[in-house]
């Protein structure tokens, strides 16, 4: 069986595609690259973290970089700002699910941590899960952050997530902890979803 994981540049979801690489399924990685909104550096973090993970763990998996700092743009033009976070991580959903799809994968995968940011409270992850057409699974979902930083360092992963890099600055000031489906539905309405979606997918780089 295959999944898709949603991978940053950052400690957890590397550490979560880890842990699947490990049990012997087979994986899909995409980062979702928020130039302009940050710089080159995640993307290039993403990089050397699946030429780790491939030797780590000896399987040659797809990965790709999906451009996503257009359809911020769109999202922050267009929507009630504090829902951007929640309305940013649906579409991520929306664009795993494509490459699932495509690579006839039955799950996603997160690094999502509860509570630990203000995308990944309860009530958020009940309402961006929703956009997903797929199981997600979060293998981290239970862990606090020394535990993840340890099977970061166990993948080889950690020093890299650590290097210097540039936040999201299209993150709002006060973003929506407590979102409520019906909101975001309707924030949904003012965007062209599947062509945002599309777009991102058929300019995807595999490396």
């Amino acid at each position: 069986m295959k999944g898709v994981a949603l991978v940053s540049g950052g400690i957890d979801s590397p550490a979560a595609l880890y842990l699947m690489l490990k049990k012997n399924w087979e994986m899909v990685a995409v980062h979702m690259d928020n130039q302009p909104f940050t710089d080159t550096r995640p993307a290039e973090k993403f990089v050397k973290i699946i030429g780790t993970l491939r030797e780590k763990t000896g399987t040659h998996f797809p990965a790709f970089i999906v451009p996503h700092g257009k359809n911020q743009g769109e999202i922050a033009r267009h929507c009630t700002r504090r829902f951007q976070c929640v309305l940013c991580r649906r579409l991520m959903f929306r664009v795993a699910s494509a490459f699932a799809e495509k690579y006839d994968a039955r799950f996603i995968v997160t690094g999502e941590s509860l509570g630990q940011v203000a995308s990944q409270t309860l009530q958020n992850i009940f309402t961006e899960h929703e956009s997903a057409g797929y199981h997600v699974l979060r293998p981290l979902i239970g862990l606090d952050k020394l535990e993840i930083e340890r099977i970061a360092r166990e993948a080889d992963t950690f020093e890299i997530s650590t290097e210097p890099g540039m936040c999201c600055t299209i993150v709002p000031a006060k973003p929506a902890t407590a979102s409520k489906l019906s909101e975001i539905l309707a924030e949904e309405k003012k965007l062209d979803i599947e062509a945002m979606v599309r777009d991102a997918v058929c300019h995807a780089t595999e490396i």
